[in-house]
C-alpha cells in the first residue's frame, strides 16, 4: 500500500482531510525529466555602475567584492533554471527560509590567478565542483553537472577579468555556495535551492613572507566525529569553531589544533588540513596526515601536497592516524622535523609551537637558518604549488580560463 494512501486513510479515520494532512514524503519527477544546468543558455545583465578597483595593497580577504555574481535557481518540480550573471547585490529570501533555521547550506572555495602573460588560471577546479556536489548531497540539496557550472564560473571570470589582480600572491577568491530556499518551517528535504558564486580579490596570505603560527591543542571541543559531516564543507561545521578559536587566542595562541578521543588523535588545524613531517619510530623520514575517515575535509591542497610528495619519492608518505602524544614524544626525542597546515587561502602555514596538556612543544623550522619562518619541506611545497598556480611550472592542474 502506498505511503500516501496509508496517510490519507489515517487522516480520514481521525476526521482529517487530504489537504489538511502534511505529507513528509515528497514525490519528485524523475531526474531525467528535470532540467539540468546549461552553460550555453547563460544570460548576462551587466551593472550600469561599475565599482572602482581597490588598490591591491589595500585588499583584505573577504571584504571587497566584484561587480557581478552568478546565480542558478532550482526547484524539485522543474530542475535547474537558466544561469544568470547579474549585478552583485543582496539575496531576497523569506524569513522562514530553511537555510536561516536549519543550516541547509554548503560552500566551497577556489582562486583565480593571473600569470606573467596576463592569462587567468584556475587550480584544479574540477575538485572543487566534486566536493561541492558531495556536500550538497549530504544535505539532500540538488546535484549538478560540475563541467557546466565550471563553464558558468569561467564566464563570470571573463566578465570580472579586470578584478583579477596582477602580481604573485594576489588572486581572485571564488565562493560557490548552495542554500535551501524552501519557504516553510520543518526539517525535511528542500524543494527549492539556489546556487550562487561571488568573487573577492585578495592579497598574499603572508604579505611580508612566511609567518609561523602557534597552536593550542583543544582537549574539550571536537570539530567533527565519526558518522558526522566533518568531510563536508558545510557552514554548520564552521560556526561552532569560533568559540574555541577565540579561547585559543585569549591564551596567546593563533590557531586551534583539533583532536579526538582519549589518545588525542590529530584531525585538523584551524580550518586547514594538518601535516606532520618527522622521523618515525622505525627511523624512516615520513610525511603524515590524518586519513579521510569521514571526519577530515578532503582538501584540494591536501591532495596536491600528497601527490607532489609521492612524485618526489624522497620519503615515506602516509595517510594514517597519528596522536598528539606521539607528536609530543617525537618532539622530546628530537624526531619532529616540521608541522604545517594546508588550505586554499594560505597554501601552506608553518607551525612553530604546540601547546598540549600544559606544555609548549617547540616545532623546528629551518635548522640552517635561525631567522626562517618555514621548514625546508613546507617552503618547497609552497613554492611548487605557487609556481603551478601562477603558470610558471607546467601542470595539468593549472587551467587557463
Amino acid at each position: 500500500m502506498a505511503l500516501t494512501t496509508r496517510l490519507l486513510r489515517l487522516s480520514n479515520a481521525f476526521g482529517g482531510t487530504a489537504t489538511g494532512l502534511r505529507l513528509l514524503h515528497h514525490s519528485r519527477p524523475a531526474a531525467s525529466a528535470l532540467s539540468g544546468i546549461q552553460a550555453a543558455q547563460l544570460q548576462k545583465t551587466l551593472t550600469a555602475t561599475p565599482k572602482a578597483l581597490v588598490p591591491k595593497e589595500e585588499l583584505v580577504f573577504g571584504h571587497v567584492f566584484t561587480d557581478h555574481m552568478l546565480t542558478i535557481d532550482w526547484t524539485a518540480k522543474s530542475g535547474w533554471a537558466t544561469p544568470q550573471i547579474k549585478p552583485y547585490g543582496p539575496l531576497q529570501i523569506d524569513p522562514c527560509c530553511a537555510v536561516l533555521h536549519y543550516a541547509l547550506e554548503c560552500f566551497d572555495g577556489l582562486k583565480a590567478y593571473r600569470d606573467t602573460q596576463g592569462k587567468v588560471r584556475l587550480f584544479r577546479p574540477d575538485k572543487n565542483m566534486e566536493r561541492l556536489n558531495s556536500s550538497a548531497e549530504r544535505l539532500y540539496l540538488p546535484q549538478f553537472d560540475g563541467e557546466q557550472v565550471l563553464a558558468c564560473i569561467k564566464e563570470l571570470l571573463r566578465t570580472e577579468e579586470r578584478w583579477v589582480p596582477h602580481g604573485r600572491g594576489y588572486s581572485l577568491y571564488l565562493r560557490p555556495t548552495m542554500i535551501s530556499t524552501e519557504n516553510t518551517l520543518g526539517v525535511h528535504r528542500s524543494n527549492s535551492a539556489k546556487l550562487f558564486v561571488i568573487a573577492s580579490p585578495c592579497g598574499p596570505y603572508f604579505p611580508t613572507g612566511f609567518k609561523a603560527v602557534s597552536l593550542y591543542c583543544d582537549e574539550t571541543n571536537v570539530r567533527a566525529w565519526p558518522g558526522g559531516v566533518g568531510n563536508k564543507k558545510l557552514g554548520a561545521n564552521y560556526a561552532p569553531s569560533i568559540g574555541p578559536q577565540v579561547a585559543a587566542e585569549d591564551k596567546g595562541y593563533q590557531q586551534v589544533l583539533w583532536t579526538i578521543g582519549e589518545e588525542h588523535e590529530l584531525m585538523e588545524v584551524g580550518t586547514m588540513n594538518l601535516f606532520v613531517y618527522w622521523r618515525n619510530d622505525g627511523g624512516e623520514l615520513e610525511l603524515v596526515t590524518p586519513p579521510l575517515d569521514g571526519t577530515i575535509l578532503p582538501g584540494v591542497t591536501r591532495d596536491s601536497v600528497l601527490e607532489l610528495a609521492r612524485q618526489w619519492g624522497e620519503f615515506k608518505v602516509s595517510e594514517r592516524k597519528i596522536t598528539m602524544k606521539q607528536v609530543a614524544r617525537a618532539s622530546d626525542e628530537g624526531r619532529l622535523l616540521e608541522v604545517f597546515g594546508a588550505g586554499t587561502a594560505c597554501v601552506v602555514t608553518p607551525v612553530n609551537r604546540i601547546h598540549f596538556q600544559g606544555t609548549d612543544y617547540q616545532v623546528p623550522l629551518d635548522p640552517a637558518d635561525a631567522t626562517s619562518q618555514a621548514g625546508p619541506l613546507a617552503a618547497r611545497v609552497y613554492d611548487t604549488l605557487f609556481a603551478i598556480q601562477y603558470g610558471d611550472q607546467p601542470s595539468k592542474w593549472s587551467v587557463v580560463v
